[in-house]
């Protein structure tokens, strides 16, 4: 793939990748609480704003990577500082650097003992995340990828629930399993090829035998990522216990991050085991759809509720990548972004409540729309959205995901229709709990209803919930060139 270089030479990855380092060296001497807290909103906030300028520079026409930066980093091995990005990544690296600001917000209150250490945490989090995916060098990628498993271990180990320990080991064990896999893909590639360079490793004519093992093993590194079925049971046990900043980071990026590495590893460099393995792929996104939406109907606790739903949406998103046609694709990073934005937005709300009512039983929330009126607007347009409902972001994607789908299988779609209705009702069962409740609900008549900060926590996500439902068109048109390199790639075949 060809090369577009860095817009007026300004190296605008580079500069969001390594400021958070730099706000996080400086939050590191700030001595007052309240002063770290407003340095990381402003710098979080500004370093969104910054990152609109590869929105307002991207040409959606080329499929070529674009922002490109390239240095030697450690010439004896070949190893390059190789950043760049294509329509696959840049809604991605916007997604984060929205997202950013907004945990700090929410996590306002709520963090009350080590605010600077947390703080740090978050900003070293942006520059991995950022980082995975804006990375061109196969041990660039792999050292963002593991960067961001000891501030994501913190925040669940130090600031998280009742069995926060246990979560967070397991979300370690589970991860780093993970990448002894990608490592040992990483290495077995530069062995073949002599090169960590990613755009080099793509479109090479590696024996089938050898493409097999290496889709195993990046399947499994990004399986347990996403996470896809029976890799999942990490995730529930992490969002529970994790603070509302860590299940928003989990959510709406680091679950990304796996479904990332099938579109940028897997169907470009493994072509053939590709193909052979997708049916495998595909039913288990089938078995996510369903099996996320059962779970996520059994649910009394909002954020186990919400967990589960992430694995039945992420099914969406693997769905779309395995059917291996434009529709497929473009939904599937749809949902990727789309969920994102709707579910980091739901572990927010939910996060609200905890702070008012000190648990997240949906019995104990029941009837509070009466006494929350705009808490229970936001909440509804929330559930909307991640019901799929017209006119709302999740449906695009997931609409473009079945049509992908019916053209691959009929049957294969037709599997996946109770999923949507399942998730329908959980959605609404929650809604209508927490908004109406029943004759019997909790006195609720003590609970103040959002403030500014929580609206303007809540706001750019739900104008993102309308922009994209209502006019997708510029998000579906960066990606478009993009994807159908990406499927060029996959059906080379030996």
């Amino acid at each position: 793939m060809s090369l577009s270089e860095a817009n007026g030479g300004l190296p605008l990855l580079s500069i969001l990748i390594l400021g958070p380092l730099a706000a996080a060296a400086v939050a590191a001497l700030i001595r007052s609480e309240r002063l770290v807290r407003w340095w990381t909103l402003a710098f979080t906030t500004a370093s969104a704003v910054f990152s609109l300028k590869l929105w307002s520079g991207f040409n959606p026409d080329t499929a070529a990577y674009q922002f490109v930066e390239r240095r030697a980093w450690i010439p004896s091995l070949r190893i390059e500082y190789c950043l760049g990005i294509d329509g696959l990544s840049l809604l991605l690296v916007l997604l984060t650097t929205l997202i950013a600001p907004l945990c700090i917000l929410a996590s306002w209150s709520a963090i009350k003992t080590r605010v600077r250490e947390f703080m740090i945490c978050l900003l070293i989090m942006e520059t991995a995340m950022v980082g995975v995916f804006s990375a061109l060098d196969f041990v660039l990628f792999f050292t963002f990828w593991e960067a961001m498993l000891i501030p994501m271990a913190l925040l669940i180990g130090v600031w998280g629930g009742p069995r926060r320990i246990y979560a967070s080991v397991k979300f370690f064990i589970y991860t780093m399993a993970g990448s002894i896999f990608l490592l040992v893909a990483l290495v077995a590639l530069r062995l073949k090829t002599g090169t960590f360079y990613i755009p080099d490793l793509m479109g090479r004519p590696y024996d089938p035998a050898f493409q097999c093992w290496i889709f195993a093993a990046f399947a499994l590194s990004f399986a347990i990522k996403v996470p896809m079925f029976p890799l999942h049971t990490w995730l529930p046990a992490a969002h529970v216990e994790a603070p509302t900043a860590g299940s928003v980071l989990l959510a709406s990026v680091l679950l990304k991050m796996g479904t990332y590495g099938f579109l940028r590893f897997c169907l470009p460099i493994t072509p053939y085991a590709t193909h052979v393995f997708a049916p495998a792929m595909l039913w288990l996104s089938v078995v996510a759809i369903l099996y996320g939406g059962f779970a996520a109907l059994a649910q009394s606790d909002l954020k186990k509720l919400v967990a589960y739903s992430s694995v039945g949406h992420m099914g969406f998103a693997t769905l779309g990548i395995f059917v291996l046609n434009p529709k497929g694709l473009e939904g599937a990073i749809l949902v990727m972004l789309n969920h994102g934005v709707t579910t980091g937005a739901l572990f927010i709300a939910v996060g609200m409540i905890y702070e008012r009512l000190h648990t997240r039983e949906l019995g104990a929330a029941a009837g509070l729309g009466k006494y929350m009126p705009i808490y229970a607007f936001f909440l509804g347009v929330f559930c909307l959205s991640s019901m799929a409902f017209p006119g709302t972001n999740s449906f695009i994607g997931e609409f473009l995901v079945l049509c992908g789908g019916f053209a691959h299988s009929k049957l294969l779609a037709a599997c996946t229709i109770p999923g949507v209705v399942v998730c329908a009702a959980y959605m609404l069962r929650m809604l209508q709990r927490v908004a109406w409740g029943g004759t019997k609900n909790p006195d609720q008549s003590g609970l103040v209803d959002l403030n500014l900060r929580e609206i303007l926590t809540l706001t750019p996500l739900l104008v993102f919930v309308f922009w994209i439902g209502l006019h997708p068109a510029p998000f579906v048109r960066v990606m478009h060139a993009s994807v159908g390199h990406l499927l060029e790639q996959a059906s080379r075949l030996p």
